[in-house]
């Protein structure tokens, strides 16, 4: 069973970000790698999620992975930041032909029991199956996006990409990516209000 924690997860890349979506039930975000830099609206992005409801920062322990760590710590404040380390591991990823520059796993390598216990170390916020959502109302679903012109029809990728402009959000963000912040950073009331 996935364990339900409060804050959102920022990782490096999708398999990154597969590999934590086995363990929890939250948003995670990617960084894009050293993408991070270039991208400020996937900056504010972060420090949005951090500031609603908390982010926990799990990159690889190579030295790139420290690199995109102290880019996040420099543009969050350090109340809304706990920081997961993952152990130093050397191998390499199955979809790898070889290992990294410091033959260490990164985070897509790591068994889902070892991501279980870095968030716990973190302290993250484990959410029991009756607690509330941090936010009221039901979620706002896909069905919802497509009424709204943003997924699924004609010029929804053109509507998206303005509504994300708007709201300062990364303009490669996918349909169930704006699900997700929709969701988990503005909650079912406000995101349904920015649809409109």
């Amino acid at each position: 069973m996935k364990l339900r924690i409060q804050e959102a997860i920022v990782v490096e890349g999708r398999y990154d970000k597969n590999a934590i979506s086995q363990v929890v039930d939250t948003l995670i975000l990617e960084t894009a790698g050293f993408g991070i830099f270039k991208n400020p609206e996937q900056l504010a992005l972060l420090g949005r999620a951090a500031r609603t409801r908390g982010l926990i920062v799990l990159t690889d322990s190579d030295g790139a992975g420290f690199v995109i760590r102290n880019r996040i710590k420099s543009a969050v404040p350090p109340q809304f930041l706990k920081h997961a380390y993952i152990p130093d591991v050397y191998g390499k990823e199955r979809r790898k032909a070889r290992p990294g520059k410091e033959g260490k796993l990164g985070v897509e390598g790591m068994p889902p029991g070892v991501l279980e216990d870095v968030l716990r170390r973190a302290n993250a916020t484990i959410l029991d199956e009756n607690a509330p959502r941090p936010f009221a109302g039901p979620p706002i679903s896909k069905a919802d996006l497509c009424a709204a012109g943003l997924a699924g029809g004609p010029d929804s990728a053109q509507k998206r990409k303005i509504l994300l402009k708007r709201l300062d959000l990364p303009e490669h963000l996918s349909a169930n990516g704006l699900l997700a912040v929709l969701n988990h950073c503005y909650g079912p009331e406000e995101g349904r209000k920015l649809l409109e």
